[in-house]
């Protein structure tokens, strides 16, 4: 029982870490239905962005997250001024081609730009273990966690209580209708652009102290975040969170009581059990 119990705790935190890096991904799929194979990879961006804030200003996640996040915003909005509008009404295996040659593009740029070596910073303030059901788990980990359950509050209170999200929901059910009624569209892809990249960069700031940034980081995370946003259920803001959480807890008491080498296959196998039954995800919703 204390082996189960520690290893859904773990799994938890760490579900709740896929969810963080999924949510951005989630977001556009749920407003475009553009699918962003570089999402990731601009969170290994930030984990650089981290690194190098903390080394030569000593700046720490919390620090970090101020300088870090807003340029990711712009990242993102600049990333679909230039790039994506000009793909957004092409079949979807142009937009897939361009995504995944923005993805080459980043990683083959910080491989230039950093070099093949990992990189990883420490962070005294969280370098403890934190006591949650018993279970001893370490310190940024349950930062992180805690990052995510923060991120996912302050964008559902945005999207919820302001006009902006209200448009930006809007545009995600109908943006034929939305436009219409006076919603700018454009606006609202280009905004919805720069949330799902600053949210990457939130996970990558946070990433960090216990995983060490590389250009090639992102392969770790790419299927899972897919995997959750998929399983959580499309067109939903909390499909991610679920998802991810799932999926953690699946990695982590599968892997813990029957085979950490095969953690992975119990993964998707869960994750394809789920879709034969039920195609739209946990949360998505089904379509007359």
């Amino acid at each position: 029982m204390e082996l189960f119990l520690a290893a859904a705790v773990g799994g938890l935190v760490m579900g709740l870490i896929y969810a963080l890096v999924s949510l951005g991904l989630g977001l556009i799929w749920g407003v475009m239905d553009v699918i962003n194979f570089a999402h990731a990879e601009y969170m290994m961006l930030a984990m650089y962005a981290m690194f190098f804030a903390n080394r030569w200003f000593g700046l720490t996640p919390p620090g970090g997250l101020v300088v870090i996040v807003p340029f990711a915003f712009v990242a993102g909005v600049v990333t679909y001024r230039v790039l994506i509008r000009r793909v957004v009404q092409a079949p979807p295996v142009t937009q897939i081609f361009t995504t995944f040659g923005l993805l080459f593009f980043l990683r083959y740029l910080a491989f230039a730009a950093f070099g093949p070596n990992y990189r990883g910073i420490a962070w005294p303030a969280a370098s403890g273990t934190v006591v949650i059901a018993g279970v001893p788990v370490g310190g940024e980990k349950v930062a992180a966690a805690l990052a995510a359950l923060a991120t996912y509050a302050l964008l559902h209170a945005w999207l919820q209580g302001t006009k902006t999200g209200k448009a930006l929901q809007a545009t995600a059910q109908n943006p034929v209708a939305a436009l219409a009624l006076g919603i700018e569209v454009e606006r609202m892809y280009a905004l919805a652009w720069g949330l799902s990249i600053a949210t990457a960069a939130v996970a990558g700031v946070f990433l960090l102290p216990f995983y060490q940034a590389s250009p090639t980081v992102a392969d770790a995370f790419v299927l899972i975040a897919f995997a959750s946003v998929v399983l959580g259920g499309f067109g939903s803001l909390l499909g991610p969170l679920v998802g991810g959480v799932a999926i953690g807890l699946i990695e982590g008491i599968a892997g813990t009581l029957l085979s950490p080498t095969f953690k992975l296959v119990f993964v998707f196998a869960a994750f394809l059990l789920v879709l034969f039954v039920r195609p739209t995800g946990l949360l998505g919703r089904e379509t007359p």
